[in-house]
């Protein structure tokens, strides 16, 4: 009895300490989300444009936050990401705006892909070693029971 009383501290430690990096590594893949955004901004040719005055700073802040944002200004269509955390924004045009697009396809395949071989390499293992999931399953396995 006494060894169960001093395992339940060291239980609750050991998920204590899982719950605080679950924690830190959600924060972390939020942030590295938003980077990988405006990573994948700048290679499609969107520029880095800083307000240069008050009205330009309220725009900015009006933005939708973590939104791309499409615009008409002089005729022109836009797409504006905003980063007012920075006090930037991602500008770029229909051309722009199209090769981002294509750049999110290609990393949504690439990450499925990443699933997939995992998902592949799972089912690999040799799960009929575990046990439990041998006799006594499926209709074959139900009427053998029964001769």
């Amino acid at each position: 009895m006494k060894k169960a009383q001093k395992q339940i501290p060291v239980l609750l430690n050991a998920v204590g300490i899982l719950a605080l990096l679950t924690f830190a590594v959600s924060c972390a893949s939020t942030q590295t989300a938003v980077e990988n955004k405006e990573s994948m901004l700048v290679a499609a040719g969107f520029k880095v444009i800083t307000p240069k005055n008050a009205t330009q700073q309220q725009k900015l802040q009006n933005l939708p936050p973590g939104k791309l944002a499409m615009i008409q200004k002089s005729g022109k269509t836009l797409y504006v990401f905003p980063d007012a955390a920075h006090n930037q924004a991602y500008v770029g045009g229909p051309q722009e705006y199209q090769a981002y697009q294509q750049a999110r396809l290609a990393n949504h395949l690439a990450q499925e892909n990443l699933e997939t071989a995992e998902m592949y390499q799972d089912a690999t293992m040799n799960w009929g070693a575990w046990g439990g999931w041998g006799v006594g399953w499926g209709v074959g396995m139900a009427v053998g029971r029964w001769r």
